[in-house]
């Protein structure tokens, strides 16, 4: 993929004061003031990015195609309409098989530990997760946690920063001190962030949709699945057509 399209694909957390102050979804944090508290850059508050890395070329046409096989009714195929036509079919009559011709792969950074656990339940899923055991934070990578935005807009905002940061410190001591880090980590909060690649097809796609970005769904979980779901919508407008975003209610629903 293009450099330059892989950069429209990338949804980066903004790291401006103004940004910061604005943002009331819980995914843009309070990096500034982590930053500013911290100098030396190895511990800060957590920004969110969603990327699209790769995802099957001309995957609308391979699913009608895909599709077409099994009537052998490829007299029909003249896309872009009968794609169109036969994509809403399928979806509507509840053949989702032919959607795992397509595939999608997403880096996702900023996001907590709390959320890897809930994507990872996806089965169908393929995950490739930053490693505690090998990843040392302050020397391999910053020590980030997401503060949720229940707690940052309360007086306990403070106090859930410091004991974080304290515990971070810890991990520290232990690792100079020969603790190794598959042991020192169990120190660390939930709130710690974790890098991780996804792949999946468009059935699963459309599967974790449904039920991540509703309203009942965890806020941080939710909010990044919006993420990945502006970006197929754009990607495969067809295939996640009866998906409708409520900007102001940050929630999706299926129409």
């Amino acid at each position: 993929m293009p450099e330059s399209k892989r950069r429209n694909n990338k949804i980066k957390g903004q790291g401006s004061r103004k940004d910061v102050l604005a943002a009331d979804n819980g995914l843009v944090l309070s990096e500034v003031e982590g930053r500013r508290t911290c100098p030396e850059r190895k511990r800060r508050a957590a920004d969110v990015s969603v990327e699209l890395m790769s995802i099957t070329p001309n995957a609308e046409d391979v699913i009608e195609r895909a599709c077409r096989t099994c009537y052998l009714s490829f007299h029909r195929y003249n896309p872009p309409s009968s794609t169109e036509e036969l994509i809403k079919k399928v979806i509507q009559k509840g053949h989702h098989s032919v959607l795992e011709h397509a595939l999608a792969t997403f880096r996702i950074k900023g996001g907590s530990r709390v959320f890897t656990h809930e994507l990872v339940r996806h089965r169908l899923m393929s995950p490739s997760q930053e490693s505690q055991r090998y990843v040392e934070y302050g020397k391999t990578k910053q020590f980030e946690f997401v503060t949720p935005p229940t707690i940052r807009k309360t007086k306990f905002a403070d106090k859930f920063k410091e004991l974080s940061l304290q515990a971070f410190d810890f991990y520290q001591q232990m690792v100079k001190a020969g603790i190794p880090k598959e042991d020192a980590r169990y120190i660390l909060p939930n709130a710690t962030t974790s890098e991780i690649v996804i792949s999946a097809n468009f059935r699963e796609l459309r599967h974790i949709f449904a039920i991540r970005c509703v309203e009942r769904a965890h806020w941080e979980i939710r909010e990044i699945c919006l993420e990945m779901l502006r970006i197929m919508k754009k990607q495969a407008p067809i295939v996640f057509w009866d998906f409708e975003i409520d900007e102001k209610k940050r929630i999706a629903i299926k129409t």
